[in-house]
């Protein structure tokens, strides 16, 4: 099976009717959650499931799946990622748009070419980070902006930094 990528992930149910609140982990909800998409799931015993409807509600998207008509039902999808394979997404025009499976794995090196460690993981939260396990122990925070990260070179399977004064800094 190929790698999935995760599109959003269900949180907590939104009333009696089986609504369920989504963190979107996509930047295209509205084709992504359209309704009638059928959506995998991980873990995937769970899915697919069939969207039957999608709004907005105070910022955060609420969705209903095809038999999925109460709370109950709702509450046992709580905490489900949703899933889409990499072959259903069209690649982009953007050369600095990269899908998280693009970038776990790299090494990770500074400018002046010294070996940091390798990322294991994107944290997306107001500001994408990512997590370097670090060739030294620990894991460090990068913040995935261009000021800190000049380079994303996929055919060579690196990333360079530019870290400020103490961003690798343990202490």
């Amino acid at each position: 099976m190929n790698e999935q990528l995760v599109v959003g992930r269900i949180g907590r149910p939104h009333g009696i009717r089986g609504e369920l609140t989504v963190d979107v982990r996509t930047d295209v909800p509205e084709y992504r959650f359209a309704p009638g998409s059928e959506l995998a799931t991980d873990p995937a015993a769970t899915g697919p499931l069939t969207v039957a409807a999608a709004r907005w509600h105070s910022g955060r998207l609420l969705l209903r799946f095809t038999g999925v008509d109460d709370r109950g039902a709702a509450e046992e999808l709580r905490g489900t990622w949703l899933v889409v394979d990499p072959a259903d997404i069209p690649a982009s025009d953007d050369p600095d748009d990269f899908h998280d499976s693009d970038l776990v794995g790299l090494a990770v090196v500074t400018a002046g070419g010294q070996d940091v460690g390798t990322v294991a993981e994107i944290l997306h939260h107001g500001q994408d980070l990512l997590v370097v396990r670090r060739t030294s122990g620990g894991d460090a925070l990068v913040p995935f902006v261009a000021a800190i990260v000049p380079e994303v070179d996929l055919a060579g399977g690196r990333l360079v930094i530019d870290p400020p004064p103490g961003l690798l800094d343990p202490s």
